[in-house]
């Protein structure tokens, strides 16, 4: 599963109480040579330890132990190494496992808990902010699903979508000597309707960025005909892609996208000097921790890339080295590699908005900043 499938229903099963253990197992991986080629050497380094962990604890029962091993292998026979992204991200407990692939990267660990380990699917979700496409034709209206560069066409939900029939005034036709416009009968004007009825019903259920793609006419009639679409972030203006490809699509799509997240990042760094002003605002690491964990951030605005492995001492962070995270029962001891996802989930999940920005945006600020609510 991908970034994407990242669903609210998924993520409150995935975060549900399990019996114990609940694996997790990140890993980072490398989509192209020569970085790549020790990935599966990593893979089964990391299986190998979660093994290990599993014979060691003597809480896991004998038969629970031969379950775990057996759902992690049939875990990795599903890993894909041939098309990777930037992490890996197993799940495992005695009746289940997940895989999932990641376009942001995550650390190397195991962790054996009660429930599994979200925060770096969440990140990624974050970073990688979903969004819609809508491809308009007067005959056929596609809709497609993107996460990052990751396009791919959604079926369900009342799409594609195709009128029943279009019935044209043959008399009509041979006067004019063609078909009358599309645009102007009333066939298409309620096969609209009903695509935008159904794009409402899933924009309540999955709100997202939408972007709409189709000839001026299409897109302008859909419009006027419904309301669904009132809200779209970018527009292409531009015919023949209902039917893909989503390379074609993705390369039609990029000026609009480019332009929302320059939107985006102007409208945090806004908001941010707003703050500042209020004396509402928030800034470095610890600093930012804190209100996340008081629940007093509004915004989180963060570099793409920064990570950084801290320690964790009586709620405050301390950055440290690799030589810390090397130690045995590192993670026990409070040594956090993945800290940053850790913080956008919990912003996260008291309703904070979360943006990321280009590196070097918030240099002034430690690479990352927020908005306070008090």
């Amino acid at each position: 599963m991908e970034a994407d499938d990242l669903t609210p229903e998924a993520l409150r099963e995935l975060r549900a109480p399990r019996p114990y253990p609940a694996v997790s197992l990140t890993l980072p991986t490398h989509r192209r040579e020569p970085d790549n080629t020790q990935d599966p050497v990593r893979l089964r380094n990391m299986l190998a330890e979660a093994e290990r962990r599993i014979d060691a604890d003597p809480d896991i029962a004998r038969q629970a132990r031969i379950d775990l091993k057996s759902r992690l292998a049939k875990a990795a026979a599903e890993v894909d190494l041939r098309h990777a992204e930037d992490g890996l991200v197993l799940f495992a407990t005695t009746g289940e496992h997940q895989v999932w692939t990641l376009p942001r990267e995550v650390p190397e660990r195991v962790v054996l808990s009660d429930s599994y380990l979200t925060r770096n699917l969440v990140a990624a979700k974050a970073q990688f902010r979903p969004y819609w496409v809508l491809a308009v034709a007067a005959d056929r209206v596609t809709l497609w699903s993107g996460v990052g560069e990751s396009l791919t066409e959604h079926e369900g939900d009342g799409f594609p979508a195709e009128p029943e029939e279009l019935h044209w005034d043959a008399e009509r036709q041979e006067r004019v000597g063609d078909r009358p416009s599309t645009f102007r009968d009333e066939e298409t004007k309620r096969f609209l309707r009903t695509v935008d009825t159904a794009l409402g019903e899933l924009l309540l259920r999955d709100p997202r960025p939408l972007h709409l793609v189709g000839l001026p006419q299409a897109v302008g009639l859909l419009e006027e005909v419904g309301s669904a679409t009132k809200g779209a972030v970018g527009r292409v203006l531009s015919g023949g892609l209902v039917n893909g490809p989503d390379r074609l699509l993705r390369e039609e799509l990029r000026p609009a996208r480019a332009a929302y997240a320059e939107q985006e990042a102007r409208r945090a760094v806004g908001l941010l000097d707003e703050a500042r002003g209020r004396k509402t605002f928030a800034a470095g690491l610890d600093e930012v921790w804190e209100a996340a964990r008081e629940g007093r951030v509004s915004l989180v605005a963060v570099e793409e890339h920064y990570q950084q492995t801290v320690r964790l001492t009586e709620g405050h962070l301390a950055a440290v080295g690799a030589e810390a995270v090397a130690e045995p029962g590192s993670w026990e001891r409070g040594v956090r590699e993945d800290i940053v996802d850790e913080l956008v989930e919990a912003a996260l999940d008291q309703g904070a908005d979360v943006v990321f920005l280009p590196d070097g945006t918030l240099t002034d600020h430690d690479r990352i900043a927020a908005v306070l609510r008090y």
